[in-house]
């Protein structure tokens, strides 16, 4: 009855069915017959045709819900008749047909991928022909929906973004005409505006003239594409990047501001590759390539931009320098040769009479950009220039201003007189300037918080690099600093700038100012405040160290008395920062922890911390390093005492706590001089008790690091005279190796002597039968190689043509421990032969490429520059070991029953763990539907490996979530599966334990699942999630794991946000 009243000649009626048929699909409950689709489509195609505008309208509306009840073909019925329509010529009938086209693609359901993929491709061929039109309206139509498109299914769309390109790059240009009229008015630097509001597009309203919006729309339409494709950026930097320049001219305002917004996200997507090129350093890849070419453009980037800093319209000027200050971020140093190109511009916007006060702090904080990213002598010619006007802005009346103008002369200060190198430059005619404009606010009691706190900040940067030329001003600033510091709302932001200057290598006279300041300092550990107890902490430290001539134990005792209380297991990194402060205090004035008892005191409470098993870590070594420090005088009898002990323990315990302490010794004392040293610790090689012998290994090591010439030709010679003790030594040797090449330069120069003679003895047990002293013998190697890479990484490299899989097995465990998250001088030649190392990836040994796949893991995790350049021939390779080969499987008979052995399980979970690290250092390399395959194969393996793969479902879902969406039927089964499988009857406890994990595991990635936009469009997650909820153990599992995630407890809709489905 409704499909008569919609084809009635009554308007009224046609209005009241369609709005009753768009009720109808609103309701989930909606189920439509292959019939009653094509009917409900051909009539909503007609009503698009409507004479009556609002019976079009109300059409349009359906369109949207109607693409998520409908099958595929309609929906392809429905895209191929809109976009016909988007050529017609009838405006009005385009006008539709266009909005109901943007509706289609707002509401197509990420979770059908290959319903999107099929409707995107079309609607793109048939854009992209539109565009192609000389119809400048037609082409504003495509564009704006092409761009809407490029947004949502961007990744979808790849197949097409260069024919995309090649379309959308001629509408960069002016026609002819315009360029012409441009010309004849012989003033391309200026634009023309009618009204303040460059939002408004009612002020173009030029019939004669459109194609300013077609312009528009193409940049946005190419933002779009570069905001999805990362893995374009070559090209776009060849074909794109040149053109979005070259209009940087652009007449109209906001098709200029489109265009800068365009090529800052171009920047943007390149500030990974930049980065990456800057801690590689090898010189090639693609990611030297890409930053190779923005580099080369540089030059065409200021020319087209430096003019307008200059431009009448403020809009144009606040794009350039955002476009710039995004540049110098992503490119430090790259306007090192052009400096002076870009100083008129910025003395332009910081004294335009009537300049705004954004555009000021703009300019400012683009100046502060520029200082942070360059070079200091890049700005040196310019300050006679740049000072008077960054002066005057600090006097400026609005705060906000006078805040970043402070900044800006902080880091001023630090490029006109670097600490850290030296310079020529004669900053002295600049200093009192500068200093008497800070100083003005520096003692103004009136004035907003966060000029205060610059000013504070400003002053201590100016005393800690000019304070030897402001001796007359000391006694003037520092009095100021103290009623600073007895102010609870500036005292934390003062405490960090005495920080600076008591940390100057100026050594600045404060003397003055610690009789009252360090009482001051003292009460602060109290306070209930712990940024300002940490940053009191570091400030003291370094007063003790740069100052200790000027104070004495009575000056030092208030403050020692209140440290006793911070050494505990509540706060290590407070604990940490103190023991750091008593170590300088035990080593700079002794005689102030004997006075007043206080050094009991405190002791009591190093031990107490020391008994804590929280104790680890960076903390663990601050002790340390405190109890080194006190008197070390009776260190060698003590040493004597540990052997006698050692010689006749009384207990495990006892035995293994004196060979600790003769290796910590020994390690930062030579003690060839103590008798009977080394062959007491190799005698502790004998007793029964593991944990004693690792003690002695420990010990041998450690010794030998204090001197190598006595104890490290004695622990080779042992090691071949020895093999019933051949694990132990190595241990030994490895701790040596290990000590030295990751200390200082003087350890790796003692080590190289020696190098020679290790290398040939390990690669005599390369081939060991034990996997245990292949391990250990690997590392060794490892870390022998970072000593001289140049000469050793060639000889691994050489050494993996073995036919020993053995061999090859220990060498592509060695190259794994050259691999460090630290820049290290073998990353170079690392880059060099990784490719090499990696094509064990293919190796006919099971076991070597268990390794190399150990290897490549941890190549990704700590430097992913290593690999990143690899990852196209790499890839197939590691998704080829995620597949269960049968022909590993096999059964074994344990007498009546039989049992199932993996043997490439080990290899698949290193493939998988592999994969999840990947997530995190090369997302932008992977072509994440080629890796949702094989997640999909990993819910389906074993025990282990499923919960890596729930863990990267959940990764996925947040880093990923279009992607995953539309995946969601092929995710969710396995889950479903999971969590409804029951344990046998007659299950042992530990089989119980782990179905419960693994339940425990899905629940969490199905609860990321939940967190994505739209995931409640998806039947089958729905149809789960409705199945938890009538399942009480299921759903009281999912609330706990809510708890957890969420710290609150709930329903499972609780995961939802307002805009997803309901589940009460």
């Amino acid at each position: 009855m409704k499909f008569l009243w919609m084809a009635s000649s009554d308007k009224d009626f046609r209005f009241m069915a369609t709005n009753d048929l768009m009720g109808e699909l609103q309701k989930d409950s909606i189920k439509l017959d292959d019939d009653s689709e094509r009917k409900v489509v051909k009539m909503l195609l007609r009503l698009l045709e409507d004479k009556n505008g609002e019976v079009q309208n109300l059409a349009v509306r359906c369109l949207g819900p109607l693409v998520t009840k409908v099958k595929e073909l309609q929906v392809e019925t429905i895209v191929d008749h809109l976009c016909t329509n988007m050529c017609s010529d009838k405006e009005q009938l385009r006008d539709i047909s266009s909005i109901g086209l943007k509706t289609v693609i707002s509401e197509l359901p990420l979770s059908s991928s290959s319903m999107a993929a099929t409707v995107c491709k079309r609607i793109t061929s048939c854009l992209s022909s539109t565009i192609a039109k000389q119809d400048v309206s037609i082409q504003l139509e495509a564009l704006d929906i092409l761009a809407d498109l490029l947004t949502r299914f961007g990744s979808l769309l790849v197949s097409f973004h260069s024919a995309i390109l090649e379309v959308l790059l001629p509408h960069r240009v002016y026609s002819d005409g315009i360029l012409k009229e441009e010309n004849d008015d012989g003033d391309d630097g200026d634009m023309e505006t009618e009204e303040e509001n460059d939002d408004n597009e009612e002020e173009y309203s030029d019939d004669d003239d459109m194609s300013w919006k077609v312009r528009r729309c193409a940049a946005k339409c190419l933002q779009a594409i570069i905001s999805t494709r990362p893995d374009l950026l070559v090209e776009l930097y060849r074909s794109v990047s040149p053109v979005l320049i070259d209009r940087f001219k652009e007449r109209e305002e906001n098709v200029k501001a489109d265009i800068f917004h365009a090529y800052i996200a171009l920047l943007k997507q390149t500030k990974p590759s930049t980065a990456s090129a800057r801690e590689d350093n090898s010189g090639y890849g693609t990611n030297f390539e890409i930053n190779n070419l923005l580099i080369q453009q540089v030059p065409h980037i200021l020319k087209a931009t430096c003019r307008q800093m200059k431009d009448k319209s403020l809009k144009t000027r606040q794009g350039v320098l955002a476009l710039l200050t995004e540049l110098v971020s992503v490119v430090p140093g790259c306007l090192t040769p052009h400096f002076s190109q870009i100083v008129p511009g910025i003395l332009f916007c910081l004294n335009e009479r009537n300049a705004s006060s954004p555009m000021k702090i703009d300019t400012l904080q683009f100046v502060h950009t520029v200082l942070v990213h360059h070079p200091p002598q890049v700005a040196h010619a310019h300050f006679a220039a740049l000072l008077p006007s960054l002066l005057s802005a600090v006097s400026d009346p609005f705060y906000k201003i006078t805040s970043e103008a402070l900044l800006v002369l902080q880091q001023l200060v630090r490029v006109m007189r670097p600490l850290d190198s030296t310079s020529n430059f004669d900053f002295t005619p600049y200093t009192l300037p500068i200093y008497e404009s800070v100083l003005v606010r520096f003692k103004a009691a009136d004035l907003d918080q966060e000029v205060k706190e610059r000013a504070i900040s400003c002053m201590g940067f100016i005393i800690c690099h000019m304070g030897d030329h402001l001796n007359g001003q000391l006694a003037v600033c520092l009095p100021i600093f103290l009623d600073r510091l007895r102010n609870e709302i500036t005292r934390l932001t003062t405490v960090k700038a005495l920080t600076k200057i008591a940390s100057s290598p100026l050594r600045i006279d404060i003397q003055p100012l610690l009789p009252e300041a360090l009482p001051i300092l003292a009460s602060f550990l109290r306070k209930n405040q712990r940024s300002l107890k940490l940053t009191t902490l570091t400030l003291l430290d370094r007063t003790i160290n740069n100052y200790s001539t000027v104070l004495n134990a009575e000056l030092l005792h208030a403050m020692l008395r209140e440290i006793a209380p911070l050494l505990s297991e509540s706060d290590l990194h407070i604990a940490q920062l103190t023991l750091h402060l008593l170590t300088s205090v035990a080593r700079k004035q002794q005689t102030a922890l004997l006075a007043g008892g206080v050094g009991g005191v405190i002791l009591a409470q190093v031990f107490a911390l020391l008994r804590s098993p929280l104790l680890q870590g960076v903390a663990l070594l601050s002790l340390l390093d405190f109890l080194q420090a006190l008197p070390r005088n009776e260190a060698l009898k003590l040493v004597q005492n540990f052997i006698e002990e050692a010689q006749r323990p009384h207990s495990d315990w006892q035995h293994i706590f004196a060979l600790l302490c003769m290796g910590e010794i020994g390690k930062r004392m030579d003690l060839h001089q103590v008798p009977s040293l080394g062959q007491t610790i190799v005698d502790s090689f004998s007793p029964p008790n593991e944990e004693v012998k690792s003690a002695a290994s420990h010990a041998l090591g450690s010794v030998a690091v204090g001197n190598l010439e006595t104890f490290l030709p004695f622990i080779l010679t042992q090691i071949e005279a020895q093999s019933w003790r051949q694990y132990l030594l190595l241990h030994s040797l490895k701790e040596v190796i290990t000590s030295l090449s990751s200390g200082s330069e003087m350890g790796v120069t003692q080590l190289r002597s020696f190098v020679p003679q290790i290398w040939d003895l390990l690669f005599r047990h390369c081939e060991c039968s034990e996997e245990g002293t292949r391990n250990v013998v690997a590392e060794c190697l490892g870390k022998l190689t970072l000593t001289d890479a140049e000469e050793l990484l060639p000889r691994l490299r050489v050494a993996l043509n073995s036919p020993s899989a053995l061999m090859r097995t220990t060498i592509v465990t060695a190259v794994k421990f050259t691999i460090s998250d630290q820049h290290q001088s073998i990353d170079p030649f690392l880059k060099q032969c990784m490719a090499d190392f990696l094509l064990t990836l293919q190796d006919t040994d099971l076991n070597v490429r268990r390794v190399a796949l150990i290897a490549f893991n941890s190549a990704a995790h700590n430097k992913p520059s290593l690999i990143r350049d690899l990852l196209d021939s790499v890839l197939p390779q590691l998704y080829n070991e995620t597949k269960v080969r049968k022909e590993l499987v096999r059964e074994v008979e344990m007498g009546p029953f039989k049992h199932t052995v993996d043997d490439g399980l080990d290899l698949r979970k290193a493939a998988f763990e592999c994969m999840y690290t990947l997530l995190d250092s090369c997302l932008d390399r992977l072509d994440v539907f080629e890796f949702l395959n094989h997640i999909e194969l990993g819910l389906k393996d074993h025990y282990d490996i499923k919960m890596l793969t729930y863990l990267m479902v959940a990764r996925l879902a947040s880093l990923c979530p279009s992607a995953v969406l539309q995946r969601l039927d092929r995710l969710v089964e396995p889950l479903r599966t999971t969590c409804t499988t029951k344990v046998k009857a007659n299950a042992v406890k530990q089989e119980y334990e782990k179905q419960d994990e693994l339940k425990r595991s899905a629940m969490r990635a199905v609860a990321a699942l939940l967190f994505i936009v739209d995931s409640n469009k998806n039947p089958q997650l729905n149809e789960f999630v409705m199945h938890i909820r009538s399942s009480p153990d299921l759903q009281a599992l999912f609330d706990s794991i809510q708890k957890d995630a969420n710290g609150h407890h709930g329903n499972i809709g609780s995961s939802f946000s307002d805009s997803h489905m309901d589940l009460s």
